[in-house]
């Protein structure tokens, strides 16, 4: 049995025989507190941040340089305090996918039938302050349009939706400068 990208899965849900056999990565729970106005999506934690259990653990990931830039949130800090910061600056944290089968890191080596998405539609009902949802690169906008935005009621289906540059050492094609100056003017 293959689970079915379509349905909106929950963190928790348990892995087929075939996921376990092809060693799924799950992911992790949403980074939340509060009354949050911006969820930051990204697709699924690569290799570093599954062995770290943090978000954007990736040394050369300039997710947290970013947000030190934006909301004091830089790797000086703790985990701890720098996932504070956000949520005390109403900036919620999670991923399109729950689980699946991916080789390394790349967004491209995602096995797209064995993907687990997490219960956005839930979220979003549960987290009705959120305006705008940003996609941390192109790859959790296509998941979360696909797969995701279907399913939504309606409010949910028209939140302001944002793609932002990835913060991947894996896209190059724009300096630290641009990124942050592309963050900068959805997150201000």
């Amino acid at each position: 049995m293959i689970n079915d990208p379509m349905r909106p899965a929950r963190h928790c849900d348990i892995k087929t025989p075939e996921m376990t056999a092809k060693q799924g990565s799950e992911g992790f729970p949403p980074v939340v507190a509060g009354q949050p106005q911006v969820l930051i999506l990204g697709s699924l934690p690569g290799r570093a941040s599954l062995q770290a259990g943090q978000y954007y653990a990736q040394a050369r990931n300039c997710f947290w340089p970013i947000m030190g830039d934006l909301f004091g949130a830089g790797r000086h800090l703790s985990y701890a305090d720098r996932t504070r910061r956000l949520t005390a600056h109403a900036v919620a944290l999670w991923d399109v996918i729950a689980s699946a089968h991916r080789p390394g890191s790349l967004d491209s080596r995602i096995d797209r039938s064995t993907m687990i998405l997490n219960d956005l539609g839930g979220f979003l009902a549960e987290h009705a302050t959120i305006r705008l949802v940003c996609f941390n690169g192109r790859t959790a906008e296509h998941l979360y349009t696909r797969f995701v935005l279907p399913g939504l009621d309606v409010c949910a289906q028209n939140i302001e939706r944002r793609v932002l540059p990835s913060t991947s050492p894996a896209y190059a094609a724009l300096s630290y400068a641009d990124k942050l100056a592309r963050w900068s003017e959805a997150l201000a």
